[in-house]
Parts: structure tokens; sequence; C-alpha cells
């Protein structure tokens, strides 16, 4: 028998068969998951049952007045002309003067927790920062009208003065003369957005603080024994893997701020009209005019003040929604190498 024929006579070896590792998930694992499935319906069956009630009571007001109640100023329902424009526009003015306050100091503040302070120390701001945001709203308005409208005031004039050139630092009469009395610069959106600042600056605060602190050790260490400053360390490590916590945390005080009602309600002076100069006297939002106006509406005016608030419903979810999508795309670590 030659070489060739008994090589013929030997069958291949059969080829490996992949083993499966398929595993039943415990009784602990399967009712954690059925809760976790149930809570997140259950929130979004609560999410829709207010949209479909907002929806339902705005139905009549949105059908009478139709897409010109985007852009009215006017709020007279009765008279059939009423529209949000004057207060979107005063809640959003408020919601950034708001961030344009707010980010930068809990930025500040967060980095300064999780980078900077000793352990003892560090537990005694995080209590301090815990506390501030359980202060209720209507602790922040009293102090807001009591105390701090009046040492906002002379900053106010001081911003006009020098920075009246651009036309939303201006404070002018209906002829256009600058003013520069006192009276003008009370309860304006720079006031209201002041307040507002200092209460969502705790949840921006606690978000970008835990997003910082779970900055890889090893990539920290890695910075700082190739020669990086501390300074230089957060730059290139803690900040790009807590990016995903800094968007969250502005996106979420975002939609504090377009919401709240009790502290602004306080502060401003209300007007439907729009206000482009955030200095002077008169602004509005959306939750402060649902707030006054829901006691002495009529059916009509109620249906008016749930379609304003559709519309801030809405406004909201965009937003986060849009936080979301972006919080999804840069995630935490992606860019800390």
């Amino acid at each position: 028998m030659t070489i060739e024929s008994v090589t013929e006579v030997i069958p291949a070896p059969a080829a490996p068969q992949p083993r499966s590792l398929t595993s039943r998930p415990v009784r602990a694992d399967r009712i954690f998951r059925t809760v976790c499935y149930a809570a997140g319906g259950v929130t979004v069956a609560i999410m829709l049952a207010v949209g479909v009630f907002l929806s339902g009571r705005a139905s009549e007001a949105l059908t009478r007045s139709g897409p010109a109640f985007l852009w009215t100023q006017n709020w007279a329902p009765e008279s059939n002309d009423f529209g949000i424009a004057a207060v979107l526009f005063g809640t959003v003015t408020i919601a950034l003067v708001a961030l344009t306050i707010a980010v930068p100091l809990s930025l500040g503040t967060a980095l300064l927790i999780s980078e900077i302070v000793p352990g003892q120390l560090k537990s005694l701001l995080i209590s301090l920062v815990d506390l501030m945001a359980a202060v209720p709203s209507v602790v922040f308005g009293l102090w807001g009208v009591f105390f701090l409208q009046a040492g906002v005031i002379p900053v106010s004039q001081w911003i006009s003065t020098y920075f009246g050139w651009i036309p939303i630092f201006a404070v002018t009469d209906d002829a256009g003369a600058r003013i520069t009395d006192a009276g003008a610069f009370t309860s304006s959106a720079f006031i209201a957005g002041i307040v507002v600042s200092l209460m969502i600056v705790p949840t921006q605060t606690s978000v970008m603080r835990e997003a910082f602190s779970q900055a890889p050790l090893g990539e920290r260490e890695g910075a700082l024994a190739l020669g990086s400053t501390r300074w230089g360390m957060i730059q290139t490590v803690v900040l790009p893997f807590g990016r995903g916590g800094i968007i969250g945390g502005t996106m979420l005080a975002l939609g504090r701020a377009l919401g709240e009602t009790i502290a602004v309600v306080m502060i401003i002076s209300p007007i439907f009209t729009i206000n482009w100069q955030v200095l002077k006297t008169g602004t509005n939002s959306v939750s402060a005019l649902i707030a006054l106006r829901y006691g002495e509406s009529s059916q009509f005016g109620l249906s008016a003040l749930m379609a304003a608030g559709l519309v801030l419903f809405i406004i909201t979810l965009i937003i986060n929604f849009t936080a979301s999508t972006i919080v999804a795309r840069s995630r935490s670590g992606a860019e800390s190498n």
C-alpha cells in the first residue's frame, strides 16, 4: 500500500462545533428586570397621559386661534385675541440669562469639589450644595425681591451705561431716549434670571461632579506622571471624560429654568409685549402666566392656558430628547486618551 492510498483512507477530522454559553437568569435578575421595565413603562405612560390631557383641554383654544397662537403677543381669550409670543419670549430670555450665569458657576464648583478640596471639606461642600437644592422656590423668590433686587439694580445701571450700545442691554423709553432711573431696572428678566440661576446651580453641580469623579484614576495619574500640571490633567482627562455630564446637567437645568414658577411670579412685572431689553422692567413666562391667570379664567380661558402649557411641554420634551442624543454621541471618556 502506497502512502497516497493510506492518506486517502484516513478521514478528515470533524470541524469543532462552537459551545453554547447560554445561561438562564436567576429569579432575582428576572424580578429586577421586570421592575425596571414596569417603571420605565409607567413613566412613559404618565408622560403620554399628560400630553393627551393637555392636547384635549387645549383643543378648543387652538381651534379658535389657529397658528396665530404662536405669534400673537396679547393675552385676551375673551376677545379672541391671545397668543404666547410674548410669554414664550420671556420664558426663553429668563432661562438663557439663568444658564449664562449658572453654567460657569456650576462647572467651577463641580471641579472644585471633585479635584481640589480635600476629603472632609469635600463632604461638607457636597452637603451644602445638596442642601441648597432643597430650599423651596418661594424662599428664593422672597430673597430675590427683598434683598437681591436692590443689589442688582446698580449693576444693571452700570451695564446699561457702558454696554447700552448692545440692543439687549439698552434701557430706553418708547421714544428711544435712554432711561437712568432705578425704577426702570426693577422686576426685569435679568433679575429673574439671576434668581433662577441660583436655583438650578445645585442640579448642574451634582450632575457634573458625579461625571468628573468617574474619570479613570489611571489616566489621571498617567497625565501627572508625564509632567502635566493639575489644570492640564483636568483639561485633557477630566473635562473630556465628563462632557456627557456637562451637557446632561445643563439640559436638565434648562428644563428646570423653563418651568420655574413661584420665584419668577414674585419677581417679574408681567407684560404681554416682547421686551428685547433684558435689563428693563417687564417680562413674562408661560408658567407665571398659568399661575397668575388660572384662578380667574373662564372655561375658554382655561383652554387657552392649557394650550400655553402644551407648548411648554413640547419644548421641554424637545430639549430632553436633544440632550439625550448629544450625550449619546459624546460618551464620557470617549476623548480622554
